[in-house]
């Protein structure tokens, strides 16, 4: 079970490999929304680091089962040739009590997901 203590904690976490070069996809802005009644609330942001990792610290009060999308804005790594200039992937937490990798295969012109480990 989540502390109650109110401090984020890693329960998101990303990875990007543009497939055209082999290399981490660096410096990728991403930004973390969760479903409620009002709609889609930004709970996390950044880009991804030298690896092309980036991990979400979210609040315990915003970690619940539910609805959530990453959004990853990609038309400025791919210098504004990409057939897709952001991506979204939506996706269920069923059980608040596990952790949640979502990596991205990334090139010009489509891409790949799927839950990870």
């Amino acid at each position: 079970m989540p502390s109650d203590d109110g401090k984020a904690r890693t329960r998101i976490s990303t990875h990007i490999l543009d497939t055209i070069s082999g290399e981490p996809a660096r410096g990728v802005y991403v930004r973390l929304e969760r479903h409620d009644s009002d709609g889609w609330r930004t709970i996390g942001e950044g880009a991804t680091d030298g690896d092309g990792r980036l991990k979400f610290g979210v609040p315990v009060h915003d970690w619940q089962a539910g609805g959530y999308r990453l959004l990853f804005y990609v038309e400025p790594y791919l210098q504004g040739d990409s057939f897709f200039p952001e991506i979204t992937v939506a996706f269920q937490v069923h059980d608040p009590d596990r952790d949640y990798h979502v990596p991205l295969l990334l090139s010009r012109y489509g891409y790949t997901t799927y839950r990870g480990s």
